[in-house]
């Protein structure tokens, strides 16, 4: 019988599951990605409260120049409301902060200011980090595709997530992944695309993970690609919380449900994959079902390097 891919690195469901080393090993990233994440702005904060401790009086803090952003903030309003007020709409927040809770806190106006400036960048930042998991998940497995191409002696390109620009590969790739959203090779003379994060028309969603047998010119070019344009496609889950895992592949298994079918409908069957970075034992159980019966071909706990060292070689073999 021939070995199927994901028999390279898994005997059985139990392979699948995470440690709780790993567990832990995953909140500490998250803990440290989120002191990162928040250190522009206590040096912001740090900022206001130099040039606040200027004003004799909260009413004063009207006439320092350069420091309404930091105002506006601390009364509340995020960058995205900003955009749709007025200039009166702004200055009556202002007012209301020192009227309500400047003037109140008496000489410790200029800590109530920094304080509540930080209480609404502390929500932005929380926003920001509730996908931090994906973030994260995604930075480890590009690491881990670029090192597994880099070996291989396997030149490449990449694609910035904001600019969108393809840029050729350097002998420096160092911090790559923190900008990337796609990646392209060949494949023994064969164009290879990876993309990050992709609607497919096909199936009217996005998809965590789409391989091409395109190149990124012909890609972009093209626009709705063909069905047969599709080489593989997968979901990619990096939250690390046990408590939400079966959610994770709840939502990662209907999404897969809805590839399946949409290509099978367009008479394609390209290969579907899933990583997960929490996988507990009865989901575990629920994967390895899904690639005994052949619905998946390939899986890997994100956690486990060995079994990503092994998807990434399954990657580019396609």
């Amino acid at each position: 019988m021939t070995s199927r891919p994901y028999q390279n690195h898994l005997r059985s469901s139990d392979d699948l599951v995470t440690s709780y080393e790993a567990t832990r090993a995953g909140f500490v990233a998250l803990a440290l990605e989120k002191n990162r994440r928040s250190t522009p702005y206590v040096a912001e904060a740090r900022a206001l409260q130099e040039a606040a401790s200027r004003a004799k009086t909260p009413a004063d803090l009207l006439d320092i120049k350069g420091i309404e952003a930091g105002l506006l903030t601390a009364a509340g309003l995020s960058d995205k409301a900003l955009v749709h007020l007025q200039p009166k709409d702004k200055t009556e927040a202002i007012n209301g902060l020192i009227k309500h809770f400047l003037e109140p806190a008496g000489e410790k106006f200029v800590e109530e200011l920094v304080f509540r400036f930080l209480l609404t960048r502390g929500d932005a930042l929380g926003g920001s980090m509730r996908n931090i998991g994906g973030v994260l998940a995604q930075r480890k497995l590009t690491r881990a595709i670029i090192s597994t191409l880099v070996i291989a002696g396997i030149g490449y390109r990449w694609q910035h997530s904001k600019t969108r620009q393809w840029v050729d590969m350097t002998d420096d790739d160092s911090e790559i992944e923190l900008s990337l959203r796609g990646l392209s090779w060949e494949n023994n003379g064969k164009p290879r695309t990876l993309i990050y994060n992709l609607k497919v028309p096909l199936v009217k969603n996005n998809v965590d993970m789409c391989l091409f047998n395109l190149n990124p010119d012909k890609l972009q070019a093209t626009g709705n690609t063909s069905a047969t344009s599709y080489i593989a496609l997968g979901e990619l889950k990096g939250g690390i919380d046990p408590a939400g895992a079966d959610e994770h592949w709840k939502t990662a298994r209907t999404a897969l449900d809805r590839i399946r079918e949409a290509f099978s409908k367009a008479q394609h069957s390209p290969h579907i994959f899933f990583i997960g970075a929490a996988v507990e034992k009865k989901m575990a159980a629920e994967i390895w079902d899904q690639l005994e019966k052949g619905l998946l071909a390939n899986a890997a706990n994100l956690t486990n390097d060995t079994q990503i060292a092994s998807f990434c070689r399954w990657l580019l073999s396609l």
